[in-house]
């Protein structure tokens, strides 16, 4: 706190220091300057009004951009066809159910051997409030919906470098590193140190609000007491009749608090998109999918792999081998095109369109992350560790764990998210088999979880760079990248249009791919009555 020491802090400068202690407001900034936390401008689906007789538009891909698509230009007079490369609808909204089978790039097979009702979503697995977009279809198709538990102040945060590698409660973290922060500005305020830059009565509102924050005693001091132990939890809890009286619990020292980096872990929850109230669908992200399937299936064409996207003055005319019917070449032609494939295998394709938007096609790397499901035979996180929902954070390779967000106290099996990680650590995990995979998760979160070893059943691990039908998570953006050819990306090449999270400023959300299709439509639509 040396900072504060010898400068004298404006408005500004103090409201960002408190902002980082307690990583809201200068995230938000940051990640809206990316494009990643942008609240969804949806306000209804598009009005196609006019749309001419007998006019068709081909669609490539069944994720939610290609049938969200689908349903709104089949309702506008639209004759529309889509091709599908896989056996099913929903691209990345796709969850896993015992008894399904799943063939990775390079041959491996698992067969997901969860119980009645367990269920692994390997891609999008909640929505934030503010995605209009995918909340209003979840109510138009009738998807149900109930609360996915971001924060949970009783999960734990883990560093095998600190502590002893002994997992610390979330709320203990959050509390001491809070309080601490609180008690160095107040004795910046007391001292003197902000007279230049505060008025005596914002010094007074401010020292009331950091003992409020912070739960600091009258000598703006963060000490072992019930007034800390009301947010960090105490060590007895408080009981009734002649039982043990409260006894506050002790917080942990600063200097450790700090050198184990914990704190890093705790602010999630204040980050834009991870704000209550996130909600998840009942039963599985691909109740999503399966509601739009249910109006848009007849037009899917599945098992046709697409090889080459051709156009000309009149219409556009795609090829593709048909797997379900011995692989024979098949075209498919229509009067204009949206294809949502993503660019990881659009790149490898022979696609007719020119320079500005080949180039942009080919610009976009896309992340690697994994995702693995773990079965155990019990809910011990809730029955032994009263932990609910929410997610524990590690600086393992598995990054993190996430407990299911329903069916509380649930007797029998149970499934929870044993790893969830991207870049090098996604990468390090595929480079194993499928039974290494979900063996080493196993064996990572016995650290955090001493459980593990004696409660595990079974498990299945999702590479999303090992996908035949992705190739990988989701794109992967940079600003300069952007600024080159995000918009030629989006533009409309002759007949031929592109939709998907890669054509968002929402990327890695189905957010994004809803408005980027609807919104590709709308100009698409613009154009062909024009």
């Amino acid at each position: 706190m040396t900072s504060i020491d010898n400068k004298a802090f404006s408005r500004r400068d103090l409201l960002a220091l408190v902002g980082k202690a307690a990583g809201g407001a200068a995230m938000y900034q940051a990640m809206t300057s990316l494009g990643f936390a942008a609240e969804s401008g949806y306000t209804g689906p598009p009005k196609l009004d006019g749309a001419r007789r007998g006019a068709s538009v081909l669609i490539l891909g069944a994720g939610l951009a290609g049938m969200v698509a689908a349903l709104e230009l089949r309702r506008a007079g639209y004759k529309v066809q889509i091709l599908e490369y896989s056996g099913r609808a929903g691209g990345r909204c796709w969850t896993l159910r015992g008894g399904d089978v799943f063939a990775e790039m390079g041959g491996a097979v698992q067969r997901c051997e969860f119980a009645k009702g367990e269920y692994l979503n390997p891609g999008p697995w909640r929505i934030p409030y503010h995605h209009h977009a995918v909340l209003d279809y979840c109510k138009r198709l009738g998807v149900a919906l109930e609360p996915f538990v971001q924060v949970n102040y009783n999960a734990l945060v883990h560093s095998a470098k600190a502590y002893g590698g002994k997992p610390q409660r979330y709320r203990h973290v959050q509390s001491d590193f809070q309080g601490y922060v609180a008690e160095l500005l107040g004795k910046a305020a007391t001292q003197g140190n902000l007279d230049t830059a505060l008025t005596r009565e914002d010094k007074e509102k401010l020292l009331e609000g950091l003992r409020k924050w912070g739960a600091l005693d009258a000598q703006m001091r963060y000490r072992e007491s019930a007034l800390t132990s009301d947010r960090r939890g105490y060590e007895t809890d408080p009981g009734g009749g002649l039982m043990p009286l409260a006894k506050p619990s002790r917080p942990l020292e600063l200097g450790d608090l700090l050198q184990s980096g914990l704190w890093r872990y705790i602010a999630s929850g204040q980050e834009y998109e991870f704000q209550s109230t996130l909600f998840q669908p009942v039963g599985g992200m691909d109740m999503i999918a399966q509601a739009f399937q249910r109006e848009v299936g007849s037009l899917i064409r599945y098992h046709a792999k697409v090889t080459k996207i051709a156009q000309d003055e009149r219409g556009v005319t795609v090829t593709y081998t048909d797997d379900a019917h011995g692989g024979a070449v098949t075209q498919a032609r229509a009067d204009w095109c949206l294809c949502t494939i993503p660019l990881s295998v659009l790149s490898q394709l022979d696609v007719q369109v020119g320079d500005a938007m080949q180039q942009a096609i080919n610009a976009v790397p896309y992340d690697a992350s994994i995702k693995i499901g773990l079965q155990f035979k019990r809910r011990f996180w809730e029955e032994d560790e009263a932990i609910y929902g929410g997610i524990s954070y590690t600086d393992l390779p598995i990054t993190r764990i996430s407990y299911p967000s329903t069916r509380y106290g649930a007797k029998g099996k149970s499934v929870l998210l044993g790893a969830y990680a991207f870049g090098p650590n996604a990468y390090e995990f595929t480079a194993m088999t499928p039974q290494e995979r979900v063996r080493r998760a196993v064996e990572q979160g016995s650290q955090l979880h001493p459980q593990y070893a004696r409660e595990f059943d079974n498990g299945i691990a999702v590479g999303w760079h090992r996908v035949p039908w992705s190739q990988g998570c989701y794109g992967l953006w940079t600003d300069e990248s952007r600024e080159k050819h995000y918009r030629n990306l989006c533009q409309i090449d002759g007949r031929i249009a592109l939709a998907g999270e890669h054509a968002s400023y929402i990327p890695a959300w189905q957010e994004g791919a809803l408005l980027s299709a609807l919104d590709a439509i709308e100009r698409l639509h613009a154009r062909a009555v024009s």
